[in-house]
């Protein structure tokens, strides 16, 4: 099959984009269903995964540690441009606008509902990050052991674990 360079680059771009979404759905798969051995590299995971009330908590988490650590919340909202083009695709009118308050709104709510939940209670938090664009949310630091308490958020749909993630470049063609 004769190609043009550039139909030749998207083939294999598409191809690549195939096969990591298989090993990434197949990993995740397997991580589920058998307990993997953590390399040095890797921390184990400290506690269970757990769906409380339709939120996912990411099993590196120790909840049951008082220690101090820093966890990633995803909020149930949609960045603003994921927002606009769920809705086109699905005919719904929302401007970016609208979009963006939504993202607004939901960090708002989010800081009262940490305030009512943790800060009223003297349970020290704070605030390390927000995230608007390719996920909502925001980065928080707390007692472990304190995370079930703000699990009464609405806004919350994940909490994952704070960990950097390294991408390993593709190897190019010869």
């Amino acid at each position: 099959m004769d190609l043009p360079k550039g139909g030749k680059v998207l083939l294999i771009f598409c191809l690549l984009s195939l096969v990591g979404v298989g090993v990434f759905y197949t990993q995740h798969k397997r991580d589920k269903e058998v307990q993997i051995s953590p390399t040095e590299e890797q921390e184990e995971p400290k506690g269970e995964e757990v769906m409380t009330q339709n939120i996912y908590i990411d099993p590196k988490i120790n909840m049951n540690s008082p220690a101090e650590v820093t966890i990633i919340i995803h909020f149930k909202t949609k960045p603003a441009k994921t927002a606009v083009a769920l809705a086109e695709a699905s005919g719904i009118p929302l401007t970016l606008e609208q979009a963006e308050q939504d993202v607004k709104d939901s960090h708002e709510r989010f800081q009262k509902d940490a305030e009512k939940y943790l800060g009223e209670k003297q349970i020290p938090y704070r605030i390390v990050h927000n995230y608007t664009a390719a996920l909502n949310g925001v980065a928080i630091k707390l007692p472990a052991n304190e995370i079930q308490t703000l699990l009464q958020s609405a806004e919350i749909e994940a909490i994952y674990a704070n960990r950097e993630i390294k991408l390993v470049p593709p190897v190019q063609p010869s």
